[in-house]
């Protein structure tokens, strides 16, 4: 039996009494009720069609139907916990196990990108015996109590900053503090790090881990400069530290050239962990840890078992193998590259027209474009982000949305079956929400 469809003002005041009001809608101020989605495009209650350039979860598209038809029929066939001996878990960590460099070989499942980088936290405090965690600014890992204390996105907006967490600057070419015109920023955000290893070593405190988004994305849509990771987990290891890859919204081939954005710090870095979420499901919670055999073996040798009533499941891993699958034979990696280069190509020329277009960043699929009030002072502007956001879902019915520290950024992670035709159209659309803008600010100035 179908569930009930309410009308939409019903939902709303429901949600309203029901659920916790911290848990925000997007567009808040007029919600999109959404019934039906399928590849790129979600479905309102009266039919209408949007184009989704947020859902970086629905990886491989909305409701796709291999992923649909391999989660029923594991459904139909068997559900248990992973303390029971199954092909699944074993099977798909080893197809993971493929993508990865050969020293990651060690999985743990979970059910969220937060209880990922919790067990990460707790792998590398176990394994080194050290507490202190360097982070980068603006970062955010996950809602967990252990990761709000290492997201300064959140922290500074609760409880303030722990005496072992350590927040080094975003190497951020844009507007950090070494910019495109640096002769080697990698190297000069990296001694930054060093620094403040050397600091926690004067207060006599010891580091535990670097822990890093491979690509920052509450942080703006950061692309790393080259060297940046390779000489990070240089200082960290010779601190007795490691050095922890956040793939949750990044990984599985967003990035297009390779499957994981570390891999485009080069083939000659590689992380001590790794935790993926967000895509890796295609909307199912399914979440992983991938470490080193030395790591692992110091986390069982505390004696302390480690379970997880739902974290590999079969159904689950069904499920991952699906994705796997599917991102294989679409060629999604390959769609990424193509179409995320025509879009930044698109969004460069925009710039050449638009003042307003202070930067546009990215690659593959994970791609932001900064707004600025002034381009040599690169002054954000959230006022016309927002207003870009807020005109495409009305005018256009195009869902986008804002990050970075200021809300400046319009992000783009679209599901990966995002096409040449979805690109064109949203440029073309924004083109016409900025001519628009700037037309109206020209006549407000000849008013006054």
């Amino acid at each position: 039996m179908a569930l009930q469809q309410l009308k939409k003002e019903d939902t709303l005041a429901m949600r309203t009494r029901l659920i916790g009001q911290s848990c925000r809608l997007f567009y808040s101020g007029d919600p999109v009720k959404i019934i039906k989605a399928r590849g790129q495009y979600l479905f309102d209650e009266n039919g209408r069609r949007y184009l989704d350039c947020i859902s970086n979860v629905q990886h491989v598209g909305h409701c796709h139907p291999t992923i649909t038809k391999a989660a029923a029929a594991q459904m139909d066939l068997l559900n248990v916990n992973s303390r029971f001996l199954h092909d699944n878990i074993v099977v798909y960590a080893e197809r993971l196990a493929a993508t990865l460099p050969e020293k990651l070989c060690v999985f743990y499942f979970v059910n969220s990108g937060s209880e990922a980088n919790d067990l990460a936290l707790r792998l590398a405090q176990q394994y080194t015996q050290h507490e202190d965690v360097i982070v980068l600014d603006h970062a955010y890992h996950g809602h967990l109590t252990s990761l709000i204390d290492i997201s300064p996105y959140k922290f500074r907006k609760l409880k303030g900053q722990k005496e072992w967490v350590h927040v080094a600057p975003l190497p951020d070419t844009y507007r950090g503090i070494y910019r495109e015109n640096h002769p080697n920023p990698g190297q000069a955000y990296a001694d930054t790090v060093k620094d403040m290893i050397d600091e926690v070593h004067r207060k006599g405190r010891k580091i535990c881990a670097f822990f890093a988004e491979s690509l920052p994305s509450v942080g703006g849509q950061i692309i790393f400069p080259q060297g940046y990771s390779a000489k990070v987990a240089e200082y960290v290891r010779s601190a007795g530290g490691v050095f922890v890859a956040d793939e949750v919204q990044t990984g599985f081939g967003r990035v297009g050239t390779h499957f994981w954005a570390f891999q485009l710090q080069g083939d000659g870095f590689c992380p001590d962990i790794v935790t993926l979420g967000k895509p890796m499901g295609n909307g199912h919670p399914l979440a992983c840890v991938a470490t080193t055999a030395a790591i692992a073996g110091a986390f069982t040798a505390n004696g302390v078992e480690y379970f997880n009533t739902f974290g590999g499941n079969p159904v689950s891993c069904a499920i991952g193998l699906a994705v796997l699958d599917v991102i294989e034979e679409e060629d999604l990696r390959g769609n990424a590259t193509r179409v995320g280069a025509h879009l930044k190509d698109l969004l460069t020329e925009l710039q050449t027209r638009h003042t307003v277009i202070g930067d546009v960043r990215g690659v593959g699929l994970f791609v932001g474009l900064e707004l600025v009030t002034d381009r040599e002072q690169r002054t954000p502007d959230t006022e016309t982000a927002a207003m870009v956001v807020k005109r495409l879902k009305e005018d256009h019915r195009i869902c986008v949305s804002t990050d970075g520290p200021w809300e400046s950024v319009v992000k783009f992670k679209p599901p990966m079956c995002f096409s040449m035709d979805d690109a064109e159209l949203v440029v073309q659309c924004i083109d016409r929400i900025l001519t628009d803008i700037s037309a109206i600010d020209l006549k407000v100035e000849k008013e006054d």
